[in-house]
């Protein structure tokens, strides 16, 4: 595999990756193994990044995020699949020959590609209280699937800072039966009938007030203090970190995006083509809740779909001349 910022990438791909994520990495390999020449454009700024441990992925439930991306960078050398450590920052149409996009590089370099695989992903951003940031994927997490099991049966805390986070606060008690929902930024007038229903079925304690930072003894989350004060004991904090989808590649091409409760994502079909011909969007790219398990089905079918439309395309067009 050929790992480089300058001068080796400046030719016409079949398939260009733009994301070196789980998806990405996935949608390579099957290409890679369908004899495509392929190249996957790597930022190096994975979602899981402050995670240690991913979970959930069978066979690799508590691997290393870090580990798990080194192992698919791996495997797509096999097939031939270059990747270069660089950041895509434009996209066009290609006007005219056979290669249908031209894929600018932040170290200089445009590559050419017939199709593309849009990988990008979401950025994370988080409630702006002192030491969530820094202790983001130790003791302050946000979902349940992912860290739930770590922490089963402790002191759980959830920061709410929409009317949602009482769902989030009704997941979580699930892994532990002493649980408290710290209002923050939610007025107790935005809770309806059901949520306090709710609520006080699964045993979770509400709490009014904002929360001003955390407390933290020998590296470890102790307490969650607010504006009045006053510090309750948790030994873990749930968190509901805005998501920002990376979709301006997407809509310089043109591409629909949907309104969602968590952004604004491409409109897909089930094997992530947009509605940009030739353009396909994986992963966190195409949705707020893709898991790592997801992602890499996600990117496995897209690969696949993009052989077989380059093959038949191929074939139409012999078939013309």
């Amino acid at each position: 595999m050929t790992e480089t910022r300058t001068g080796t990438h400046t030719g016409t791909y079949e398939v260009v990756v733009i994301g070196g994520g789980a998806a990405g990495l996935s949608a390579a390999l099957v290409l890679g193994r369908a004899r495509r020449r392929t190249l996957v454009i790597d930022a190096g700024e994975p979602r899981n990044t402050p995670a240690a441990h991913m979970q959930g992925y069978l066979s690799r439930d508590g691997m290393s995020p870090a580990e798990f991306l080194a192992l698919g960078r791996e495997e797509i050398a096999r097939y031939g699949v270059d990747l270069v450590r660089d950041r895509a920052v434009d996209v066009t149409k290609s006007e005219g020959g056979s290669a249908g996009f031209a894929v600018a590089l932040a170290g200089g370099e445009t590559v050419h590609a017939r199709r593309l695989v849009i990988a990008t992903g979401l950025k994370d951003e988080l409630p702006a209280v002192p030491g969530v940031a820094e202790r983001f994927g130790r003791d302050v997490i946000h979902c349940p699937y992912c860290h739930g099991w770590e922490v089963r049966d402790q002191a759980f805390g959830v920061l709410a800072t929409t009317a949602m986070s009482v769902h989030q606060a009704l997941m979580v008690s699930q892994w532990s039966k002493d649980v408290t929902l710290f209002l923050h930024t939610v007025a107790e007038s935005e809770l309806t009938d059901d949520d306090l229903r709710r609520l006080t079925a699964a045993g979770v304690a509400v709490v009014p007030g904002e929360v001003t930072d955390l407390v933290v003894e020998d590296d470890r989350l102790t307490g969650i203090r607010l504006t009045d004060g006053v510090t309750h004991p948790r030994e873990a904090l749930f968190v509901a970190p805005r998501a920002i989808p990376q979709t301006g590649l997407l809509e310089k091409l043109g591409a629909e995006l949907r309104e969602t409760p968590f952004g604004a994502y491409p409109v897909v079909d089930p094997t992530g083509l947009t509605t940009v011909p030739g353009v396909w969007a994986v992963g966190n790219a195409m949705g707020f809740a893709e898991q790592v398990v997801n992602a890499a089905s996600a990117g496995y079918r897209a690969g696949a779909t993009i052989n077989g439309e380059l093959l038949m395309t191929d074939l139409d067009a012999a078939v013309r001349v």
